[in-house]
């Protein structure tokens, strides 16, 4: 495996991030744990959840799966960079009680003590919000992180899902108050296929020192080899990845990619992946494996070199939006 610094930190982490989403409403605790375990064995050191995982009755299930497998003990815990998220309402029929979610610092106190526990540890490295809250300022909630990290129940703080303008703000409130280092992350949709991530939340990253960890690297599946799977095994696809086929242009252009992968010997996820690790800002993508097999296929891309001329006929199959502002500006 290996690892590089979060964005300005001095925290080290790895290429590829743990995702824990499907632990639980997918994968039954003694598969998460053996997934756990084997990331552990691969390297990977960085492991993504949110409160609100586990999702309607179940929320807080994937924390809870992820505490019990920090309490087998083994140094697990102090192996791991844990990043946790808060801001989804955790009201099992959806009806929040008001300041029992979002961004006030009243529910950022409760919120981080409910999943410490559900987590059994007493420290959360990364605590990131899970999306923008415009009913709270920044200066409320970096006094509520502050207060948090002198309590040493967080590390520090992280943003997922905000635009530039939003990192912007959060870092440069956090700027004027003494000693308050700000986002040292963002976690954000980005991708081969879905690439306006480039357009003003990167630049925004990049200059304000922040690690880029992109979510859905494969978009939804998308970039898995999905046509393919579909022709040998049956395998239909699903949610995001069945809208964006459903558009003859869109699946051309997957056909596309596959067909020039299939050239080179190469497989689709791992190149998506790989693809990822090069662009400027990028910490290192989440994978979401639902088994040992899916996380060996990821850890591989972590060591593909993909030449000059691959990452060009990317571009031609997947263009971005070009350098920010000329992209769409003069």
């Amino acid at each position: 495996m290996k690892y590089t610094q979060l964005g300005r930190t001095g925290l080290k982490v790895s290429r590829l991030v743990l995702g824990t989403m499907n632990f639980g409403p997918q994968t039954d605790e003694a598969d998460s744990h053996a997934i756990m375990d084997a990331a552990l064995d691969a390297g990977l050191n960085f492991f993504d959840t949110a409160n609100v995982y586990g999702w309607g009755e179940n929320k807080g299930r994937t924390e809870e799966i992820i505490g019990s497998w920090f309490a087998q003990g083994g140094e697990r815990r102090d192996k791991v960079v844990l990043a946790t998220k808060v801001y989804g309402n955790m009201a099992a029929d959806g009806e929040a009680w008001p300041n029992h979610d979002k961004l006030s610092a009243l529910n950022i106190r409760r919120a981080v003590d409910a999943s410490l526990k559900r987590l059994r540890t007493d420290y959360i490295d990364l605590y990131q919000f899970h999306h923008i809250d415009r009913a709270t300022p920044f200066e409320e909630i970096w006094q509520a992180v502050d207060v948090l990290v002198q309590q040493g129940k967080i590390l520090y703080a992280g943003s997922s899902n905000f635009p530039g303008y939003k990192i912007a703000q959060a870092n440069e409130t956090a700027g004027r108050r003494h000693g308050t280092i700000g986002l040292v992350s963002e976690q954000c949709l980005y991708n081969l296929a879905e690439r306006r991530a480039e357009m003003e939340v990167i630049p925004a990253a990049q200059e304000y020192g922040l690690g880029v960890i992109p979510w859905s690297p494969l978009h939804g599946g998308l970039l898995g080899g999905v046509i393919k799977k579909e022709a040998e095994v049956g395998r239909r696809a699903s949610g995001r990845a069945a809208a964006t086929l459903a558009d003859p242009t869109a699946r051309a252009q997957v056909q596309a990619y596959e067909d020039l992968l299939d050239k080179h010997g190469l497989e689709p996820g791992e190149v998506a992946l790989a693809w990822l690790l090069t662009r400027p800002g990028v910490t290192g993508p989440i994978v979401g494996p639902r088994t040992a097999e899916q996380l060996a296929s990821a850890v591989r891309a972590v060591d593909l070199d993909l030449t000059e001329d691959l990452l060009t006929a990317l571009d031609d199959i997947f263009p971005g939006p070009g350098p920010s502002p000329e992209a769409f500006a003069w």
